[in-house]
């Protein structure tokens, strides 16, 4: 139970970090919470395969930062064509 709640931390402040850098103002609570753990899939996946590892809290919320930037980029591409 207490990982599914760091898990879902890290996810809320991954999304609202990826949202502020992407100059998207947030997608509000539940949006980036979503956009949060979609990330930290996406990071955990791009970062395993690269073969670099958590580092603890911060290393996660980097990680799952990441995932959630690419996402972001991802949909705004989809989002144009």
């Amino acid at each position: 139970m207490e990982n599914l709640l760091w898990f879902l931390v890290i996810g809320l402040v991954a999304g609202w970090l990826a949202g502020a850098l992407m100059k998207g103002g947030g997608f509000g609570l539940v949006g980036d919470l979503i956009v949060g753990i979609i990330g930290a899939v996406i990071g955990g996946v791009l970062f395993g395969a690269a073969g670099v590892g958590g580092g603890g809290l911060l290393g996660a919320i980097l990680m799952a930062t990441v995932g959630a930037v690419i996402l972001i980029l991802c949909l705004r591409l989809l989002k144009r064509a």
